[in-house]
């Protein structure tokens, strides 16, 4: 007359592993399309950037100073010394500049 509760809660299967971390495989990969790979992407070009600075070269520093490169120090000291006024020159490390605004043309040779 009466169901008993063990009968009343054996009702549904047990859900695939496979559909319960899928939204979280999805959710990830996701990210990783929108997030991650694009600031891979930036700091590449930024490394690239910072390789091919030259003296001459106009720069903008994180803190917004604008000079003009006049010393690139070797790749262990990661230092660049820029001319931000007239005989004023600064040091600054080299990750901290954050755009180039002119390149200089390298020298013809004859």
């Amino acid at each position: 007359m009466f169901i008993t509760p063990a009968y009343a809660q054996a009702g549904a299967p047990a859900p695939d592993p496979l559909m319960t971390f899928l939204p979280f495989i999805l959710i990830f990969i996701i990210m990783y399309f929108l997030l991650i790979r694009p600031q891979q992407k930036r700091l590449k070009e930024h490394r690239a950037m910072i390789d091919a600075l030259k003296r001459g070269d106009r720069v903008v520093s994180a803190g917004g100073m604008i000079g003009k490169v006049t010393a690139v120090g070797p790749a262990e000291t990661d230092e660049v010394t820029v001319e931000i006024a007239d005989g004023v020159k600064a040091t600054f490390v080299k990750s901290t500049i954050t755009a180039v605004l002119s390149k200089t043309e390298p020298a013809k040779t004859k």
